[in-house]
Parts: C-alpha cells; sequence; structure tokens
C-alpha cells in the first residue's frame, strides 16, 4: 500500500515545500534570499571569487609562444585572432621562437606586442653565432620540427621565460610546451594548447610530453574528443585537461547567396585530407551535374598527383587546382557547398569558415572535429570515412534540393557564432580563474600522487635486490610475507599400496 502511495506522497510534499518557499520569499523579501544565496554558492566555488575579481579590477598579461609568427599557418592565424581578442581586456604579447622575414604574413594586431627570439633573416647576427651551429638540447628529438630548433634558441628561451613577469604564459606546440614546462615562470599560470590530436603525435614524442606535461596546470586541446584522449592515456595529475575551440571571427565578405554552381574545398595538399577521395567523388557529380565546378585550395607535395588523378578522370577544366589563397572565406562565398574527405582532423576550421560564409559543409565524419562542428541534416552533412559514394550522394543531394541548400546555409550562419571573440575569451578568463583558485589544491594532489609512485618504485627496487640476494620472498609493505603461488597437493594413493 505505501508503495502504491509514494508518487502522490512525494507529490504532496513537493507542493507542501513550494508553498512554504512562496511565503517565505514573500515575507523575508527575495532580494535578501537571493543575496544571502548568491554569498553562499560564492562560498561554495571559490574560482567563482577569482572570475568576478578578474572581471572587475584585474589586468592580466598573457603570453604566447609561437614556432614562427612571421609564417603561414592554422596555429599562427588562430593565435592570433585569440591574442587580439584578449588585448581588450589583458595586455597580451606574441613570442616568437624564429623571424624569417620584416613583417607576418597575417595581420597582428596594434595592441598585441610581438618578440621575436632568433633572427634568421639575411644578415643577422645570429646566424653568425656559433650556438646557432649547434643542435637544440632541450627541444623534444621527436618533435617535427626539431631540426628547425638550435642551442640558440633553447639559450633565447630559456633567457626569456626567466626574467618574464606574466600571469599566464600558453604554449602552442609540443616542443615549445617542453620548454614552458621545464623553464615557465613558477608563478604564472602554465597552459599547454595541443592544435593537433593526441594520436597525430609520435610514440617516442607522446612519452615525452606524458612526462613534462605533469608540471603544467593546463592541457587545452581543440575539441572535446580529443580531451577526453589525452584523459584516458595521459597520467597528469593537477593538471586540469578541457578544450576550448579555436576563434572563428566573421568575414569581412557578405555572405555565399548559395546560387553558384561550385564546390570548394581548401587545406594542405597532403595524404590525409584525401583530396584524391574527393576528386573520385566529384567525378560522379560531374555525369550528373554537368554546370557544376569544383575549385581546390591550397598547397603541397601532392598536388602533381592530384593533377594526375584530375587528368585520368577526365574532369579537365571542371575540377581544378587553384593555389593556396589568404584569407580564403572570399573564395568561400563564391562557392554554394564546401565538402572535406579528411581521414583525421584536429578541429576542422576550414569547416567553420564556410560555415561563417554561409556556405553549407560535407564532411567525413572523421575524429576528431567535424561531429562537434556540424549537425548532421541541420547545418551539413557528415558521411563515412574513406567512402566517395556516400561523399557523391551527399554533394547530389544538396545540389539537386536548393530549398534544403539554403535552410542548412542559414543555419549555419547561426550556427557558426558559436566560435566568435566573446564566448572563447569567456571560457578562457573562466579557465584561468579555476587555476588560481585550485592552485594549491591541485600541486598537493601532484604531491601526493608522486609520493605514492615514489613510494612503489623504492618497493619494487627492495623486492627485487632481496630475490636477487636472497632467493626468499620478502615481506609486504605492512610487513605480511605475500602470497605465493600454490603448491601442488599430493596426489592420494590407493588403500593397500605402500
Amino acid at each position: 500500500m505505501r508503495r502504491r502511495n509514494t508518487k502522490r506522497d512525494t507529490e504532496r510534499a513537493v507542493q507542501r515545500h513550494a508553498k512554504r518557499d512562496t511565503e517565505r520569499h514573500t515575507k523575508r523579501g527575495l532580494a535578501r534570499d537571493t543575496e544571502r544565496h548568491a554569498k553562499r554558492d560564492m562560498k561554495r566555488t571559490p574560482h567563482m571569487r577569482y572570475i568576478s575579481r578578474m572581471r572587475r579590477t584585474t589586468r592580466m598579461k598573457i603570453v604566447f609562444l609561437l614556432h614562427n609568427a612571421y609564417a603561414v599557418g592554422g596555429t599562427v592565424r588562430t593565435t592570433l585572432n585569440l591574442a587580439a581578442a584578449l588585448a581588450d581586456r589583458h595586455e597580451v604579447e606574441v613570442v616568437s621562437m624564429a623571424r624569417h622575414r620584416d613583417d607576418p604574413q597575417f595581420a597582428v594586431d596594434p595592441r598585441v606586442r610581438l618578440v621575436p627570439l632568433v633572427d634568421l633573416r639575411a644578415g643577422s647576427a645570429d646566424l653568425a653565432d656559433p650556438a646557432r651551429s649547434q643542435p637544440s638540447a632541450d627541444f623534444p628529438t621527436a618533435e617535427k620540427r626539431y631540426k628547425q630548433y638550435s642551442r640558440l634558441t633553447d639559450l633565447r628561451v630559456r633567457a626569456y621565460l626567466e626574467r618574464c613577469t606574466a600571469d599566464v604564459v600558453i604554449g602552442t606546440r609540443p616542443g615549445i610546451n617542453v620548454y614552458l614546462a621545464r623553464f615557465g615562470p613558477r608563478r604564472a599560470l602554465r597552459i599547454a594548447q595541443e592544435h593537433l590530436s593526441h594520436d597525430a603525435h609520435r610514440k617516442k614524442l607522446r612519452a615525452v610530453l606524458a612526462r613534462h606535461y605533469r608540471a603544467l596546470d593546463a592541457v587545452v586541446t581543440m575539441t572535446e574528443a580529443d580531451a577526453a584522449v589525452y584523459r584516458a592515456r595521459m597520467s597528469l595529475p593537477g593538471v586540469r585537461v578541457t578544450s576550448v575551440p579555436n576563434i572563428v571571427p566573421a568575414p569581412a565578405t557578405p555572405p555565399s547567396d548559395g546560387t553558384a554552381k561550385v564546390i570548394a574545398a581548401a587545406g594542405r595538399l597532403a595524404p590525409g585530407k584525401r583530396f584524391d577521395l574527393l576528386i573520385e567523388a566529384f567525378a560522379a557529380v560531374a555525369a550528373k551535374e554537368h554546370d557544376w565546378e569544383l575549385r581546390i585550395y591550397g598547397g603541397g607535395a601532392e598536388r602533381e598527383r592530384l593533377r594526375n588523378l584530375i587528368d585520368e578522370l577526365g574532369l579537365a577544366g571542371r575540377a581544378r587546382l587553384m593555389g593556396a589563397r589568404t584569407p580564403i572565406e572570399a573564395e568561400f562565398a563564391k562557392a554554394s557547398l564546401v565538402v572535406s574527405a579528411s581521414d583525421a582532423e584536429s578541429f576542422g576550421m576550414t569547416l567553420v569558415e564556410a560555415m561563417r560564409c554561409g556556405v553549407p559543409v560535407i564532411s567525413t565524419d572523421c575524429p576528431l572535429g567535424p561531429a562537434e562542428i556540424v549537425t548532421d541534416g541541420v547545418d551539413g552533412r557528415l558521411v563515412p570515412v574513406g567512402d566517395a559514394r556516400a561523399l557523391a550522394e551527399a554533394m547530389i543531394e544538396l545540389i539537386q534540393d536548393f530549398a534544403w541548400r539554403r535552410a542548412m546555409s542559414l543555419a549555419a550562419l547561426e550556427s557558426a557564432r558559436r566560435y566568435d571573440p566573446e564566448p572563447i575569451v569567456a571560457r578562457y578568463e573562466l579557465l584561468f580563474g579555476e587555476l588560481l583558485a585550485t592552485r594549491h589544491q591541485r600541486s598537493w594532489l601532484r604531491l601526493r600522487v608522486d609520493a605514492v609512485g615514489w613510494a612503489r618504485r623504492r618497493w619494487r627496487g627492495v623486492r627485487r635486490r632481496l630475490r636477487t640476494s636472497t632467493g626468499a620472498r620478502p615481506a609486504g609493505p605492512r610487513g605480511r610475507i605475500p602470497a605465493g603461488p600454490a603448491r601442488p597437493r599430493a596426489r592420494r594413493r590407493p588403500p593397500g599400496l605402500t
């Protein structure tokens, strides 16, 4: 009987408490209760005090460490975007490990200070420095850019970090993050940005990163899926592993009207981007839709092979390799579809840039970024990895259904607002506040885990030495002898046998 009345009793209790709360609010005043609850919540979540204090009074100094701020690349562009957005409220400095030209390729916000460490321009005194000809001793050898670093870079980075007065220092590639972990100022928050996915790094490099990242305050990936991989595969006690996507500001060009019979794609012409798969899929599209063309933007080692494939499939004049374009948004705005056929993506920058231009996107559902950017059937399409037929069918569906394509275009514009500067800056400021509030707790956690690990290693060493010297099983940590393998039981003899 009580079971049948449980739901009714619960509903009555809820109504009774709701009535009492209403009367209490009426008697004491809603404003007083709101203030009391706000104070209680502030006490329970101390990081909120740091965040509110930062937003009211604190102007922080934030430093970004870049490989080469004067070059062209996705990491350079996204770092400069974030630096400009943070400069609205903070003092921002971008430190470039190298400088090979007079002016940066991308525009640098005038409020952002640019500091090069090693000058590689012709006639520079750094080229004659003896340390320039010596290999780096601090940059990880398994890092792809290792040969571009020298002992001179090591010395300059270490000297800069020793005198650095920043509140936050953010590294932007694995080797630079190792510099930061080893030599970064202890008073500053030290944060590693990962612009490549965990699995994109070599196994040897991952082992180095797992050792050095333990000294950092946070590791920030571009996608939540990649953050989950880092949490699962790297033991980082006291290190906050989270994801914050890149800023992709709204382009200056007007959005696409969706009438141009153009399919666009962009990226480095490398095997992993699978432009060969895209060209094969477009061959099926071209057989049905004779007025549409494919434009591929970018440069790279695969250019000649892709050109030969276009000729073999009879797509000359219909599929074109356009070369690199900066900014790419102006070209995306001339298209009605943007397609990505990659086997893997750490973020999917071109997808967001296309959506910013009001262009629906079609992407392979590859690890790790597209599924967090594209909502299938709403602002784009997701198809299986490596499936040229599914890619072609998705393109044909959107080509033939203008109304659906137009609806996706409007949805893409709305969805891309997630990558505005304001929400991304807010997420970083929230992260800074949480890291400041939990700094001591995270330090104790790291010390406790390290102490336990040290004790276990010492105990294993003691057991190994005892086994070697006496051949006996040593006692356990609390004086007990660990149970060994069970001895085989003696076989019972049948009665009457001796």
